[in-house]
């Protein structure tokens, strides 16, 4: 009887023991969540100013949803509206994965934008920069973060003429149809413009369809 008795009170220790360290986790997770700012994409090492167990916090976190985990090292607390978690702004993504707001996104699906025949439709974002190159997947999308010598803040029509003839080749495109294209329309852009943005990150291929274009 005394046996029993004691297993049990040795039994209902632990198990108090067990339900405080899960109090204690809860709490510090959702302090952790509490700190992060709602729409904001984090990475861990930011988090750790915010506690002193991030990689146990951030689990919690994920289990439970509050928290959504995009790829290694980068966290994100969603915003919600009547369909469920809102995905992370593609700059604000793209800016804590380069830890810098220097960098422009684009798509070769501007390119339709043009008027020159373009409708091929891409489904990656290519990001301009000088910190990463390569193709990764972040929060379910496809980057193809590039590192050219020099890019633009904004898109422009006649950045994105430039870029396009600079891409041209790679694309599934038909050069000789854009090309043609582009002389009947080329008075619809800017000329100085296109000259500046053809001097300043234009490629000598770029350089030539343009010779061609204006032939």
């Amino acid at each position: 009887m005394v046996n029993n008795l004691a297993h049990i009170s040795c039994t209902l220790g632990e198990n108090s023991v067990y339900w405080q360290r899960e109090v204690t986790t809860m709490k510090n997770a959702e302090k952790l969540k509490n700190a992060m700012t709602l729409g904001r994409v984090y990475r861990r090492q930011e988090l750790e100013h915010f506690s002193s167990t991030p990689d146990r916090d951030l689990k919690t976190l994920v289990k439970s949803g509050e928290v959504e985990r995009l790829a290694g090292g980068l966290y994100y607390r969603p915003e919600r509206n009547a369909f469920g978690a809102v995905p992370p702004a593609e700059r604000e993504l793209v800016r804590a994965f380069l830890k810098t707001d220097d960098f422009l996104v684009t798509s070769h699906t501007y390119f339709n934008q043009l008027g020159l025949g373009l409708t091929q439709l891409y489904n990656d974002s290519v990001v301009y920069n000088h910190a990463r190159k390569g193709d990764f997947n972040l929060g379910g999308r496809r980057f193809l973060f590039r590192c050219p010598r020099s890019y633009p803040r904004k898109l422009s029509k006649e950045f994105l003429l430039v870029d396009l003839l600079n891409n041209l080749k790679e694309l599934p495109e038909n050069t000789s149809n854009v090309v043609g294209n582009l002389r009947k329309r080329l008075s619809e852009f800017d000329a100085d413009k296109v000259e500046e943005n053809l001097a300043l990150y234009g490629k000598a291929r770029a350089r030539e369809a343009l010779h061609q274009a204006h032939a």
